[in-house]
C-alpha cells in the first residue's frame, strides 16, 4: 500500500558525495511533486568520518520535521549500518554494499572510540557478533528489516568498462548507486532523476549519462523491489518548488529586500550564505542596475566595520557569522548602537562554547545576541522559525534597522542553515521596502538631533553636508562632548528606541501562536524548532491534548506584553519552555521580561534537530508526571 510519507537516511564517508545525493533526490522527487525537508550531519572534518542525509518525503504536505525510525537506509559504509542500527523501522529496508557484509566494527578506524564502544555495549546485549552480516540478520530477524545487498565493485565496474573511467574517479559513483536504489524502492521514474542529474551536473553530460547508465544497472539489480515503498500521488497543488538551504533563502531574501554591501569571514554554517550571494550579485532588471559588492574580509572585525562604513554612505549592508564571529564584532556593534548605524547581523548559532562542535546546531547563544556590548544602547533580536518565514525577516531586519537606526541581529542556527526544503516561491508582491527617515544633509544637519528620537538620516557624501561620528559621546552634530546633561539627552534618545520599537514593530513579527484556542497547555519557543512543535501539537491532539505554541519571533526588545497575554489562557504548570541549550535560555528570558517563571523544559543540546518521536515522549511525559524537565538525545 502507497505511504503518505517516507523517512530516508543517506549515510557514508564525508566528502563521499552524501550531500550531492541528497540534491539529486530532493530535486527528483520535487519534479514529481513530494514535499521535502532533509537534514544535513557532518563532522568537523574535511573527508572521512560518518555523515549521513536525514529525510522525510511527503505526498500529503511539505514537511516540518524529521522524525525516526526511518523506512529506508541507504548505506555507502559500513558505519553507517553499525551507526544506525536503531533507526531503522520494523519492515524497513536497508540498501548495503554486500562488499561489506564480513566488515567488522572493530576495523572501522574513521568511528570515534567512544561510539564504537557503545555500539559494541548494544550488540553484545543482542547476542549480535560484530560484523555487518551479523547486525543485518539481526535486523531481518527481529525487525523485519529488508536488507538489500548490492554489489558496489560490480556495478562500478560494468560502468569503468563500458565508459573507460580511470579507477580512481570509480568512487564518485558511488553516491549513484545508493541514489537510484532509493529511487527504484521509492518507484521515482528515469524521468525524473534525469531532470535531477541534468541540473546537478548542468555542464557534464558525460556525468548525467554515466549515472543513468548506473541507475539502469541499479534497477534491474532491483527490479523485484521497484516501488517497495511507493508514495501516494502528491495531494497538494504547487505549481513551482523552490529547494533551498536556510543559508540560499537568507541570502534570496537580503537580494530582494535592496542588499549592496555584504561582508564575511568564513565560518561554519554562515560563509554558504555569502557564497550564495557571490553567484548571484550582479543584478539586471529593465535596467542594468550593477552589483552588490560581497567582500572577504580578513577578520569579523573588519567585516563589522566595513559593513558599517557601507551603511553610513547610504548602503544596506550587513555582515554574517557564528558565534566565535560575533563574539570579535561586538565592539563594532556597540560602535553601530552608539552612532545609531542601521546594520543587520545575519548570526547562525553553532554548537559552543569556543569552537566546540563546530558542524553541529545549537540555541544556546540567544542572552549573546540580546546582551553582548559594553554600555547599553538599542538593538533589536529577530529570529526565524522556518525557511519561509527566512526570507521575509531578511528583508524585515534591513526595514526594522533602518527605520529605528540601530543594529538588527537576525539570529538563526545550523539546523536552518544546513536543512534543505522545498518550499513555494515568495509572495514579492506583499514585500515592503521601508527605508525610515532620510535627510537630505545641508549646512544647518544635525545627525544626532535631540528633536527626534530617530533623526532623519543623511548619507556620507550629499553635498553641502559635513557630520562626525566618534565612538565618544557626542552632541548633535556629533562633535566629542561629556557634558552631563547632554549625556542624559543622547543616552536617553538612543534608549527610547527600544520603547518606539515594542510600539511600532507589529504583532506578527513580535510573536505568532500556533493551536487550539481552548487549549490546556502552552509550549514557547522560537527558531527552528517550530517544525517540529506544531507536528507535535497534532499529534497530541489526537491523543486528547489541546495545546498551542508561541512562537517568538522578536526576541529583543522582548515582547512582554502580548507573551503574557498569551501565557494567561492556561495555569502556570501548563506552560513549557523548548530550546537547544542546557537552561533553556528561553525560559529565562521569559522570566526576565514578564515575572512569570516556567517551570517545565525540554533541552537538547547534542547539536542534533530535535525529532517527532522524542518530542512527542517529552511533552506526554511533562503533561502527564511531576516531571519538569527533559533532555532529549536522540541522533547519531
Amino acid at each position: 500500500m502507497a505511504r503518505e510519507d517516507v523517512g530516508i537516511i543517506l549515510g557514508g564517508p564525508q566528502g563521499a558525495g552524501v550531500e550531492t545525493s541528497m540534491m539529486v533526490l530532493t530535486r527528483a522527487l520535487a519534479r514529481r511533486g513530494f514535499g521535502v525537508i532533509a537534514d544535513r550531519e557532518y563532522f568537523s572534518n574535511i573527508t572521512g568520518r560518518h555523515s549521513y542525509i536525514h529525510m522525510l518525503v511527503s505526498s500529503r504536505a511539505i514537511p516540518r520535521s524529521l522524525r525516526y525510525p526511518v523506512e529506508i537506509i541507504a548505506s555507502m559504509d559500513a558505519e553507517t549500518l553499525f551507526t544506525h542500527i536503531d533507526d531503522v523501522a520494523n519492515g524497513g529496508y536497508i540498501v548495503y554494499d554486500s562488499g561489506v557484509a564480513s566488515k567488522r566494527l572493530e576495523e572501522i578506524v574513521s568511528m570515534e572510540d567512544i561510539t564504537r564502544v557503545r555500539v559494541l555495549e548494544k550488540l553484545k546485549k543482542n547476542g549480535v557478533a560484530s560484523t555487518v552480516a551479523s547486525v543485518l540478520k539481526f535486523l531481518e530477524r527481529d525487525r523485519d528489516v529488508k536488507a538489500i545487498g548490492l554489489n558496489f565493485a560490480d556495478l562500478l565496474r560494468r560502468l569503468m568498462n563500458r565508459y573507460r573511467i580511470e579507477v580512481s574517479s570509480l568512487s564518485r559513483y558511488v553516491s549513484g548507486i545508493i541514489v537510484s536504489a532509493v529511487a527504484v524502492l521509492l518507484g521515482l521514474d528515469v524521468e525524473a532523476i534525469k531532470y535531477s542529474l541534468s541540473i546537478q551536473f548542468s555542464s557534464r553530460r558525460n556525468i548525467v549519462e554515466q549515472n543513468l547508465e548506473l541507475f539502469k544497472y541499479v534497477e534491474e539489480s532491483l527490479q523485484s523491489y521497484r516501488n517497495s515503498i511507493a508514495l501516494e500521488k502528491p495531494k497538494h497543488n504547487f505549481r513551482k518548488l523552490m529547494i533551498v538551504t536556510g543559508n540560499d533563502v537568507v541570502a534570496m531574501g537580503k537580494i530582494v529586500g535592496g542588499l549592496r554591501y555584504q561582508s564575511y569571514y568564513p565560518i561554519t554554517p554562515a560563509a554558504d550564505e555569502s557564497f550564495a550571494i557571490e553567484k548571484y550579485e550582479h543584478l539586471r532588471a529593465e535596467k542594468d542596475i550593477g552589483s552588490i559588492v560581497v567582500i572577504q574580509t580578513e577578520d569579523e572585525i573588519s567585516a563589522i566595520c566595513s559593513a558599517i562604513g557601507a551603511s553610513l554612505a547610504g548602503a544596506r549592508s550587513a555582515t554574517v557569522t557564528s558565534g566565535p564571529g560575533f563574539d570579535l564584532m561586538v565592539e563594532g556593534i556597540s560602535w553601530a548602537g552608539a552612532n545609531e548605524v542601521p546594520i543587520v547581523v545575519t548570526y547562525y548559532q553553532r554548537g559552543g562554547p569556543s569552537t566546540g562542535q563546530p558542524t553541529r546546531g545549537s540555541q544556546s547563544d540567544l542572552f549573546n545576541a540580546i546582551f553582548a556590548g559594553h554600555g547599553e544602547f538599542a538593538r533589536v533580536v529577530i529570529t526565524s522559525g522556518d525557511h519561509v518565514e527566512a526570507f521575509y525577516d531578511s528583508i524585515e531586519a534591513f526595514n526594522i534597522a533602518e527605520r529605528f537606526q540601530v543594529p538588527v541581529i537576525h539570529l538563526l542556527d545550523k539546523f536552518l542553515a544546513n536543512s534543505i526544503r522545498t518550499i513555494p516561491p515568495p509572495d514579492l508582491d506583499s514585500v515592503k521596502i521601508v527605508r525610515g527617515s532620510i535627510s537630505s544633509g545641508g549646512k544647518e544637519y544635525k545627525r544626532f538631533d535631540l528633536g527626534y528620537i530617530v533623526s532623519p538620516r543623511a548619507f556620507i557624501g550629499v553635498d553641502d553636508t559635513v557630520m562626525w561620528y566618534s565612538g565618544d559621546e557626542h552632541d548633535e552634530y556629533g562633535h566629542i562632548v561629556e557634558d552631563p546633561e547632554n549625556r542624559v539627552s543622547m543616552y536617553s534618545k538612543r534608549i527610547k528606541k527600544l520603547d518606539l520599537i515594542a510600539s511600532e514593530v507589529s504583532r506578527d513579527m513580535k510573536l505568532q501562536v500556533y493551536g487550539d484556542r481552548d487549549l490546556d497547555y502552552i509550549i514557547i519557543g522560537w527558531g527552528s524548532v517550530k517544525g517540529v512543535v506544531l507536528d507535535a501539537l497534532e499529534l497530541l491532539y489526537r491523543k486528547g491534548f489541546r495545546g498551542c505554541y508561541i512562537n517568538v519571533k522578536l526576541l529583543w526588545p522582548f515582547p512582554s506584553r502580548e507573551v503574557v497575554e498569551v501565557l494567561s489562557k492556561t495555569d502556570r504548570d501548563r506552560i513549557i519552555a523548548i530550546e537547544h541549550s542546557y537552561n533553556v535560555q528561553i525560559a529565562d528570558l521569559v522570566a526576565l521580561s514578564t515575572s512569570i517563571k516556567i517551570e517545565k523544559k525540554i533541552a537538547k543540546f547534542t547539536g542534533r534537530p530535535i525529532t517527532l518521536n522524542e518530542l512527542v515522549d517529552a511533552l506526554q511525559k511533562l503533561l502527564t508526571s511531576e516531571t519538569t524537565h527533559v533532555v532529549l538525545t536522540y541522533g547519531a
